[in-house]
């Protein structure tokens, strides 16, 4: 009915869902990120040859581990982020003077030289 090459050698198209649906603890993060879900969905979908419909199940949970592993990494990269952030505009980390809440224009503005558009510009025509 189906051939078991795709999912059980590694350079198979869907080895790494495959993989996702029955061993998830070897699934690695570069195989994570290796995988377009885009492309895998549309294979799973239109298959180059029959598969069993308890197989495509099995290639549906693959890919949702998948997906979950995705948005698990972006959640701890974006908290991660927030984190900096946070840190980085936290109160209180200002160069004032003890006992000044604001600064002053000429403390925070650069000074504007404009000498360098004082040059006539040529002819259009």
């Amino acid at each position: 009915m189906f051939y078991t090459q795709l999912f059980t050698s590694k350079r198979g198209s869907l080895a790494k869902i495959w993989l996702a649906a029955h061993w998830e603890k070897k699934l690695t993060k570069p195989h994570v990120f290796e995988c377009n879900l885009e492309t895998t969905v549309r294979e799973i979908l239109s298959p180059k040859m029959k598969v069993g419909l308890r197989t495509s199940g099995h290639l549906l949970i693959g890919l949702v581990r998948i997906y979950s592993r995705k948005a698990k990494y972006l959640l701890a990269d974006c908290t991660i982020a927030l984190g900096k952030i946070s840190t980085a505009f936290r109160p209180g980390q200002t160069d004032l003077c003890l006992g000044r809440v604001e600064a002053t224009v000429k403390e925070i503005t650069l000074t504007e030289d404009f000498t360098a558009f004082d040059v006539e510009l040529p002819h259009p025509w």
